[in-house]
């Protein structure tokens, strides 16, 4: 049978997608489908491929695509062994470039040998754990003229521009509108206390934002592999203008969030960066990150 996709429908798909999602974790350890796109599908913002459970409750996998970037797909671990991996990715490659595997496990390797698809790019988790809280270690000083403070309302187009020159070069990242930006501040675990601006004044004196830092905290280790199950911090996106004409404010935000997060009891922190983002890790490195997991986009050979 022909893979359909449709549009994520918010009043019948979320459940049904974390259970399958809740039961891969339990099964493999690292989660299949990420945040940002399960939140993508409760606003019905995502395209799905759904295969119902064969016992008539529930699903036994899907793909989800969100925009130009590589599908995720997720099979229930009650469902595998019956070939719908392959499936699935085959119905995800015929729309988007790649398909991430998460943890990057034997499994999906067995698929994508199948398939004859080759290892496109990476994605690296990095923590940093500690047995107390988990404080930033000595502070960078800010360049000259340079102050942190928390989000405040409109700073909103502001944060929208600075991310989009400062990952211009990414794929995912560098495409937040400010649609975008607006509904994950409506999400419940937005902290305005925890999104960071580094600020510089204008020449008139006006405050223009060069970087930012935002927070995150997981109730729930969205990767427990091994050790507590939660609450966890993350390092959700850290941005510097580069087109500001101001430099070493990565290092000030990276130490403002650590210890906001430090100040919220929380004894690990975790981070995603490419895995060819040197400046990024060798900063992150310099914090006391190290590598947890990690992530690849399986695409066809011929891309």
């Amino acid at each position: 049978m022909a893979a359909t996709w449709r549009p994520s429908d918010p009043a019948d798909d979320p459940d049904a997608v974390q259970a399958v999602v809740t039961a891969a974790i339990a099964q493999d350890g690292v989660a299949a489908v990420s945040g940002h796109v399960l939140e993508a599908i409760a606003a019905g913002r995502a395209e799905v491929c759904v295969i119902p459970s064969a016992t008539g409750s529930g699903l036994d996998g899907l793909a989800v695509a969100l925009g130009g970037g590589p599908a995720e797909v997720v099979v229930a671990p009650s469902a595998r062994g019956r070939g719908l991996g392959t499936r699935l990715v085959r119905a995800a490659l015929d729309r988007q470039p790649g398909v991430w595997a998460y943890g990057d496990l034997p499994a999906a390797a067995s698929v994508a040998a199948r398939l004859g698809l080759v290892r496109g790019r990476g994605l690296v988790q990095l923590r940093r754990a500690g047995d107390g809280a988990v404080g930033p270690g000595p502070v960078p000083e800010l360049p000259a003229g340079v102050s942190i403070r928390s989000f405040q309302p409109g700073d909103e187009d502001q944060i929208v521009g600075v991310n989009a020159r400062a990952f211009a070069w990414h794929p995912e990242q560098g495409a937040m509108t400010r649609a975008d930006l607006d509904e994950q501040i409506a999400q419940d675990w937005f902290d305005p206390a925890g999104l960071f601006v580094a600020v510089a004044p204008d020449a008139d004196g006006t405050e223009r934002i060069v970087g930012f830092h935002w927070t995150k905290v997981h109730p729930v280790d969205p990767t427990p592999r091994s050790g507590p199950v939660g609450p966890i911090g993350e390092i959700y996106v850290l941005a510097a203008d580069p087109a500001a004409g101001v430099r070493g404010v990565g290092g000030p935000l990276t130490a403002a969030g650590l210890d906001h997060l430090a100040g919220r009891g929380l004894t690990t922190v975790m981070l995603y960066t490419e895995a060819d983002n040197d400046r990024a890790l060798a900063l992150y490195r310099r914090f006391g990150f190290t590598l947890f997991v990690g992530n690849v986009v399986y695409q066809s050979a011929s891309d």
